[in-house]
Formats: C-alpha cells, sequence, structure tokens
C-alpha cells in the first residue's frame, strides 16, 4: 500500500535571505486537516494515513488530497 504524506512548508529562514518557503513531504496530516475533510484519527489509523499531531497548520492542498483519497477508498470498498 502507498504511504500517504503531506505537503509541508520549510521554515523560512529570514537571517539568511531566504523568504519563501518551498514544499517537502511531511511527517503526517494534522488534526485540523482531517477534521475539514471529515476523517476522524481512527479512521486515519485504519486507512494506515499518517498523522502528526504536533502540526497545527491547515493547507487546502492537503484537505483536497484527503478527500480524493477518501473518494478512492469509499469507490474500491463498494
Amino acid at each position: 500500500m502507498k504511504k500517504h504524506r503531506p505537503l509541508v512548508k520549510t521554515p523560512r529562514l529570514i537571517s539568511k535571505g531566504k523568504t519563501t518557503p518551498k514544499w517537502r513531504k511531511g511527517r503526517g496530516f494534522s488534526l485540523p486537516e482531517l477534521k475539514e475533510a471529515g476523517i476522524t484519527l481512527d479512521v486515519a489509523k485504519k486507512l494506515r494515513i499518517y498523522v502528526d499531531k504536533r502540526r497545527r497548520s491547515k493547507h487546502k492542498e492537503n484537505v483536497e488530497y484527503l478527500k480524493k483519497l477518501l473518494e478512492e477508498f469509499s469507490k474500491a470498498k463498494s
């Protein structure tokens, strides 16, 4: 099964003149992202979706990805 990882922004290094963050793969989806996509923590564990409880940010790209992923799982299940 494919590992589902979110996209997160890298920290901004203002002291080194780098102000635009880049995107990278993160440890797991944040709880606000799961909540907006309509996925509970128990369902995320059953679907093997990684959850990072330390993250508080909510990125619309990750929410859209989770909604698409939930639709795929529901189609495959039925």
